[in-house]
């Protein structure tokens, strides 16, 4: 019987319930906090369909992690200054520890651009090469909050850098610059990130109406034109060359980018394109996102540093939007009015979302104006700009 009742209280003892208010490296508050902060994401993921695809997994994996006695993911495996002991995460890491190799190697981002790219249309920007203006214009936010997180005095320039590309709106892009300038901030940057880009139809409306004018929003442009498959095959090459030989740190990002984009336009490889469209671009969105969750444990996510973070995140992506509808505005004063500077809002990396934003923006003044098409141009630009951007930070601070 006492054989009986031992065995009974060692289970017990070995039980969460009994570990989170035990075990004196758990703070119990905290820890709650973060099952509270999984949950509301779970609940925006799946009721208000935010950025289903990652913050569903961002929210399990954080829920995963603040599991107290799981034990299946420790990230001072990653942050140690003597570099990480691969050996050590396989001989003795958790499941998400192992995942997480994918994110610290740069392995899911760069594939995630793969997808990308045989999704994107760059016929757009092609057709208007001087979209890709706009979309360099709308990078301000990721310098102008990196200066003001340096200014912060709680920052490094390194983690300055890795909270100002939040500005660039894209989600692949600040977890590789964050996993290799500031890993520990890795959780909060994330989860800022794909927040702002699902919250994209309400924080920029009111940017745009507020940076142009009744009239301006009525602009029709004219019909693009057709851009032919020599032009669609030797875009990704020619800017996959061009940007190597300028910034060879942005070579991962946006060579993946085109390498997708280069196996949806060439014609001869189907298959593989719609590979990395479908199968792959899910399986490492599942990976990435539920790791990148992993990060987010109640010590490590709860502090001052993540409010900056998140405010910093939020100016960046203000600043981002209204330096693309600036630059905008401007063409469209050189050009005559013949450019809608509502497309200018697009000019943000986050694809397709931005663009029908500026769509629906402009139809609310004109039913019969059609923007989407000539907003994809800046949008797409985007995606090329933040990953330049990034390529830049990186150059610097690693």
């Amino acid at each position: 019987m006492q054989a009986l009742l031992d065995s009974i209280f060692n289970f017990l003892n070995t039980t969460g319930i009994v570990r989170l208010f035990t075990d004196s490296e758990i703070n119990p508050i905290k820890t709650i906090i973060m099952f509270a902060i999984a949950f509301v994401l779970v609940y925006l993921a799946i009721v208000k369909q935010y950025e289903p695809l990652l913050l569903l997994p961002i929210a399990i994996g954080m829920l995963l992690t603040n599991l107290p006695g799981a034990g299946i993911f420790n990230l001072g495996y990653f942050i140690e200054p003597a570099g990480v002991d691969f050996l050590e995460v396989l001989h003795h890491g958790g499941l998400l520890d192992l995942l997480y190799l994918g994110v610290k190697l740069g392995i899911y981002p760069c594939l995630i651009f793969i997808g990308i790219g045989a999704m994107t249309d760059f016929s757009p920007l092609i057709s208007n090469p001087k979209s890709l203006l706009i979309g360099a214009g709308a990078q301000l936010g990721v310098f102008v909050a990196y200066g003001a997180a340096v200014l912060s005095g709680q920052f490094t320039p390194a983690e300055a850098a890795s909270i100002g590309i939040i500005g660039g709106a894209d989600g692949p892009t600040a977890i590789l610059v964050t996993k290799t300038l500031a890993p520990d901030l890795l959780g909060a940057i994330a989860i800022a990130a794909y927040s702002y880009m699902a919250l994209i139809p309400m924080i920029q409306p009111p940017l745009m109406k507020l940076m142009t004018t009744p009239e301006e929003r009525k602009i029709k442009m004219t019909t693009l034109r057709k851009v032919s498959k020599t032009e669609l095959i030797l875009f990704p090459l020619l800017v996959t060359f061009i940007v190597g030989l300028i910034v060879p740190d942005a070579v991962p990002l946006v060579g993946c980018l085109m390498f997708g984009n280069l196996l949806n336009v060439c014609g001869v490889t189907d298959r593989l394109s719609k590979t990395a469209q479908n199968e792959m671009m899910n399986i490492v969105t599942i990976f990435l996102g539920i790791s990148v969750g992993a990060t987010a444990s109640a010590d490590n996510f709860l502090r001052f540093e993540t409010l900056l973070i998140i405010a910093c995140g939020l100016v960046a992506f203000c600043i981002s939007t209204l330096g693309g509808l600036i630059t905008a505005k401007i063409m469209c004063k050189l050009t005559g009015g013949k450019i809608n500077p509502l497309i200018g809002s697009a000019g943000v990396s986050a694809v397709p979302m931005a663009a029908r934003v500026s769509q629906k923006e402009g139809q609310k003044e004109d039913p019969s104006n059609f923007l989407l098409m000539h907003a994809m141009g800046p949008n797409v630009a985007g995606v090329i700009g933040s990953a330049v951007a990034a390529g830049v930070f990186l150059a610097t601070f690693k």
